[in-house]
């Protein structure tokens, strides 16, 4: 089942409101602005939005659909020929709402509802034609990408037997200088154990002894 609108229901039930909204889309389409109270034109906006994208199609099964809401034919012919071209470069907000002051008698908040019909400033345009050209770059480096990977595979053996090599070579060159470092260190030590064992005869003879 669809979400239920927040907020009231326009009229005393689900078909006087359709009617409603339909009349009111009506008005908005043929005039291209109405005012009317605020929870009116919140309810209208969806409306009016989803019909002007059907518009923007042109083909017959979308005006068959507006035409099951809108039921005046001049009204869908204008809305098909004159009013969708307008919102060509336009992928939303069709509509704007601007609140005015409150109702005279009932004091209900009024606002004016109307169609968005001045064109696409140039900066949008040209942040649209700058996303279009990265989305074709993107899609042409795309293929060229895919026959460069052939290339990067025929070469990736080589680069990893290098590495390998390399990785092999590195661990000999280790071991070999330990092994130095490890001899050198030996020659030290049997070198300071030979002096030490000098020194210990040395003092073991003492001095010599002048009476004899």
């Amino acid at each position: 089942m669809p979400t239920p609108s927040k907020g009231p229901r326009l009229g005393g039930s689900p078909a006087h409101e359709r009617l409603m909204l339909a009349n009111l889309a009506t008005a908005l389409f043929e005039h291209k602005k109405i005012t009317t109270t605020e929870h009116r034109a919140k309810r209208l906006r969806p409306v009016a939005e989803k019909l002007i994208t059907l518009a923007k199609r042109g083909d017959l099964a979308s005006r068959r659909k507006v035409l099951t809401t809108v039921r005046r034919k001049d009204v869908v012919a204008e809305l098909f020929e004159q009013t969708a071209p307008q919102f060509a470069e336009r992928n939303g907000g069709y509509t704007r709402i601007t609140k005015i002051g409150p109702r005279k008698g009932d004091n209900a908040p009024m606002a004016v509802i109307e169609l968005v019909l001045e064109p696409v400033s140039p900066k949008q345009a040209t942040v649209r034609e700058a996303e279009k050209a990265a989305e074709r770059a993107a899609a042409q480096a795309a293929p060229a990408a895919a026959s460069a990977e052939p290339a990067e595979v025929t070469e990736a053996p080589e680069v990893a037997e290098a590495v390998e090599a390399a990785t092999v070579e590195a661990p000999v060159e280790g071991t070999e200088t330990e092994q130095a470092q490890q001899a050198a260190a030996e020659q030290s030590a049997a070198a300071e154990d030979a002096q030490a064992k000098d020194a210990q005869a040395g003092s073991s003879q003492g001095p010599d002894d002048r009476r004899a």
